[in-house]
């Protein structure tokens, strides 16, 4: 039967005969074609598109077949759309396209149900209650669909209907839905609906036991892996875990082409079959996959090829630093000895030294001049055992050491492995990580080093190991025993402006964008920036101040227009870029002074003048010292005064002198804490000088421990020390004798301008130190010590005491004869 009626294009929907369905219309034409059919009949055609992207259908891209639909109720949204519910009542198929302009309007044949021939009705009934049934099942294994409509299908007597019914609610493919609404024939109908839910109910079945298995293993796991759990399952149904093979392959192969050791290649082999039988998504499976791929990763048996070319590294370690003798000696000393030997072991090197004086880019030089890669760890505030050693697999987030980590990064196993501040390690409950370096650092037990994490050994004898520290004293003397330790002292004047010319001044200036600028920095420029804008033995300070110019001349070059080619760099620009002053250094009085000693001490910042100072004021013999005076010093000092009175009578005292006066020692820059045994010389000179009031001369200088006898014993430091006394224009530097083999460290200069004076006794120093008293002077016995050469006698006291009894019996006769003088007559 023809009919003529308005067209509704859907897009990914389709609606079967007795479905009631809300839509939401939009486009304009559907919705004039809504309007036609409310002022009809209310019929209208509900065909699905073919594409649903497109906006415009045409006719040819809809399907001839739809369902007649009556619109129940129809509501304008505010957005200009319409929400429509229509229910579907009859098949229809498009015989032609009347009108295309507003709306669809089209000619269609409405196929009604077909009478049911009586010799299949046992057949079709047959095949309804398989239908039905198949549909039970279907419901009970799918929670979308409510049990009711499995109740109402069962009452649907009509097999048309009933096939309808149950296709809207089953979730078919859109093609297969399409399908069976162009499907006239009930008994087609239904085949073809029994053959698609048997299908969906596999899938169903096959869903969940999918969610069966993942529910068992989310008992054990936690809900997090419930996807990858899912995910596991699915690919065990469906057998697709190739990718997991082929890793599992690839690292067989690789276990079997790397070069390691044959411990290590057994332990990886017997991993590798741990893994094969573990689930791809377990935790203990990335352990052991994160274990395999760490020992690979490994360089057991990749080296860098050495320079061994001692003049090409020579040449190398020279142009990256200025002096540095003694290192510099020993890394060439290495490379011949490895030039003529096949295997050395690699030396274990300390540098010592304060901030500043090229300690780390040493290492990096060194690293240039080998040819080998270079790595550095810092070990400041390292105090954990684990970080050297490495965690245990136990733990979770375990990982290697330190040294295993480094060696991983530099993919060589004979690297320049820099080992920076190695005297800031601490330690705490979880180990003390300097007793772990002592195997790293012990060329007998490196070529065994046995990382916790990796648990198999690691030849480590390969390795260039230099360390750098700034004292020695934080460091564990079985770790010092087991490191080559090279000390280095603070530059001189005369080496900082040589490194300043040569490196500093050429790096800042590109740094700063003035390399095409001629900038002339003059020597006394230079050195006023080494001696009052920077206190330290490095350069590191000087190279900021330096950079610190850079930036102002800059900024002037560009506010001048870039047209200045040329800036000069003296000493008052330097004052007028910088400011004023910020350091000074202590220089020697203008005069000789009484109870002034100029005495030599050793800081952070290099060397420097420690002057001491004593007054004498009357009282019982206490001594006072103050300038934050640390427990050796102060030591030093009730030495010093022991020793004063051991001499009293060599110096012209009374041997009781000392108890009727007070003696007060202070040190200047009382702020500053102060310690070690090397002022002890300088303590003693100035107790003498003050008790005797003879000026001590104020171009000496002087350094060395003493003890109870009188000797000069040797102290630390003394290039510093001298070079201090050099800047203080001291002409004159007592040392101790068993220092003098360390005079071959200083420069020729210095040496030439400061004459230094061996002593071994304090007599010496005294005679060096005070001015000779003038002929007139009372004290006859001070003069003569002064005058005579060697080391006078200590004080006897027996002979002491005697004298101390006569002068006491003459001092009461002497109070006994006046007062009777003055008696009544």
């Amino acid at each position: 039967m023809a009919r003529k009626i308005p067209l509704l294009p859907l897009r990914e929907l389709i609606v079967f005969p007795h479905e009631v369905v809300p839509l939401f219309v939009g486009r304009e034409k559907s919705i004039n074609a809504l309007e036609e059919a409310m002022s009809a009949d209310r019929s209208i055609l509900l065909c699905a598109q073919k594409k649903a992207k497109v906006n415009d259908p045409r006719p040819e891209g809809i399907h001839a077949y739809g369902t007649i639909g009556n619109i129940i109720q129809l509501l304008r949204l505010p957005d200009g759309t319409v929400k429509v519910l229509v229910e579907g009542k009859s098949r229809a198929k498009i015989t032609e396209y009347l009108d295309e302009d507003r709306f669809f309007s089209v000619e269609v044949d409405v196929h009604d149900a077909e009478p049911i021939d009586p010799k299949e009705e046992p057949e079709l009934a047959a095949l309804m209650r398989s239908v039905q049934a198949t549909f039970e099942n279907y419901v009970k294994l799918n929670k979308r669909v409510p049990p009711e409509l499995a109740v109402s299908v069962q009452s649907i007597d009509n097999p048309s209907r009933m096939a309808d019914t149950i296709a809207a609610h089953v979730n078919f493919k859109l093609s297969a839905k399409q399908e069976l609404l162009e499907t006239e024939s009930v008994r087609a109908r239904l085949e073809k609906l029994y053959e698609l839910m048997q299908n969906e109910i596999e899938i169903l079945q096959v869903e969940k036991k999918i969610r069966t298995r993942v529910k068992k293993q989310m008992e054990k796991n936690q809900k997090e892996y419930y996807l990858n759990e899912q995910m596991q399952a699915i690919q065990k149904e469906l057998g697709s875990q190739d990718e997991f093979k082929n890793e599992l392959a690839e690292l067989e192969d690789k276990i079997r082409r790397k070069k390691m050791s044959q411990e290590a290649t057994d332990r990886l082999k017997k991993e590798l079959r741990k893994l094969k039988m573990m689930s791809p998504m377990s935790a203990e499976a990335t352990v052991v996959r994160n274990y395999i791929d760490t020992v690979l990763a490994l360089p057991w048996e990749d080296r860098t090829s050495n320079k061994l070319e001692i003049q090409a590294a020579e040449k190398i370690l020279d142009e990256d630093h200025y002096g540095l003798r003694k290192p510099k000696e020993r890394i060439l000393e290495y490379l011949a000895v490895q030039s003529l030997v096949n295997k050395i072991k690699g030396p274990i090197l300390c540098l010592v030294g304060p901030p500043g004086v090229g300690k780390t880019s040493l290492a990096k030089s060194v690293s240039r001049a080998t040819g080998r890669k270079f790595i550095r760890v810092s070990l400041g505030g390292v105090r954990d055992e684990a970080e050297i050693r490495g965690h245990r697999r136990t733990y979770i987030g375990a990982m290697p050491g330190k040294i295993i980590q480094g060696l991983r990064k530099a993919g060589s196993s004979n690297p320049v492995f820099l080992l920076d501040e190695i005297d800031k390690m601490s330690m705490d409950f979880r180990g003390d990580p300097s007793a772990a370096m002592l195997e790293v650092l012990d060329p007998e037990q490196n070529n065994a080093f046995v990382d916790h994490f990796l648990d198999l050994e690691y030849d480590l004898s390969d390795v260039l190991f230099m360390c750098t520290a700034n004292s020695l004293h934080t460091i564990p003397l079985p770790l010092q025993d087991r490191m080559e330790i090279i000390e280095l002292s603070g530059y001189t004047d005369d080496e900082k402006l040589k490194i300043a010319r040569q490196y500093l001044l050429p790096k800042q200036l590109e740094q700063n964008g003035l390399k095409n600028v001629e900038v002339n920095f003059t020597d006394p420029s230079i050195k006023e920036l080494i001696h009052y804008y920077t206190k330290e033995c490095g350069v590191r300070g000087l190279e900021r101040q330096v950079s610190s110019i850079s930036r102002k001349l800059a900024r002037e070059y560009i506010k001048d227009g870039r047209k200045k080619k040329a800036f000069k760099v003296d000493v008052r620009t330097t004052q007028k870029l910088l400011g004023p002053r910020k350091y000074r250094y202590n220089r020697a009085d203008a005069a000789d002074q009484v109870g002034m000693t100029n005495g030599l001490a050793v800081t952070i910042f290099g060397g420097d003048l420690l002057p001491a100072e004593v007054q004498v004021i009357p009282g019982k013999g206490k001594v006072t010292l103050t300038g934050k005076l640390g427990e050796v010093m102060q030591e030093s000092a009730q030495a010093a005064v022991t020793y004063v009175r051991s001499r009293s009578l060599a110096f012209g005292l009374e041997p009781d002198f000392h108890e009727h006066i007070d003696f007060h020692v202070h040190f200047p820059e009382g702020a500053v804490p102060k310690d070690g045994p090397s002022a002890g010389v300088t303590m003693v000179v100035s107790l003498v000088s003050a008790i005797l009031g003879v000026p001590v001369r104020k171009d000496v200088a002087m350094t060395g421990e003493i003890n109870l006898r009188g000797k000069v014993l040797p102290i630390g430091g003394l290039k510093d020390k001298i070079l201090a006394a050099f800047r203080g224009q001291m002409k004159t530097v007592i040392i101790p004798k068993d220092n003098e083999k360390d005079l071959v460290d200083l420069p020729k200069n210095v040496l030439k301008a400061v004459k230094v004076k061996i002593a071994s006794s304090l007599d010496e120093v005294l005679r060096w130190a005070l001015v000779t008293p003038d002929e007139d002077h009372p004290n006859l016995a001070l003069k003569n010590f002064l005058a005579e050469e060697g080391e006078s006698a200590p004080l006897n006291w027996v002979a002491a005491n005697e004298y101390l009894q006569e002068r006491r019996r003459k001092e009461r006769e002497r109070q006994g004869n006046g007062e009777r003088s003055h008696g009544p007559h």
